[in-house]
């Protein structure tokens, strides 16, 4: 299992912008990467900070969400509302 924990910052004022499109994304996820277990959009303990939460059954499940047309046209959209580029941290489970 593949864990991804991606926090963004939001430009001052966009907040409700970027959650709009955010959570698009997250039900396109949800509904249709089958080897994606767990893609959730929290809060930042800063303002304007938010972290999403994922988890892929396997590398090529990872490399498919990347690849997925919603990722890549709502990313588009979501970067509009960022401030700066994602900060990302990619964890491999202990077996």
């Amino acid at each position: 299992m593949l864990a991804v924990v991606a926090t963004i910052k939001v430009k001052p004022g966009m907040d409700k912008e970027f959650e709009a499109v955010a959570r698009e994304l997250v039900a396109k996820v949800n509904a249709n990467e089958p080897g994606c277990a767990l893609y959730a959009l929290h809060h930042g303990e800063a303002a304007g900070t938010y972290v999403f939460l994922e988890r892929y059954v396997d590398q090529a499940a990872a490399e498919a969400h990347r690849a997925a047309d919603h990722f890549k046209t709502l990313g588009r959209k979501m970067g509009e509302y960022m401030d700066g580029r994602p900060e990302l941290l990619r964890l491999r489970e202990v077996e």
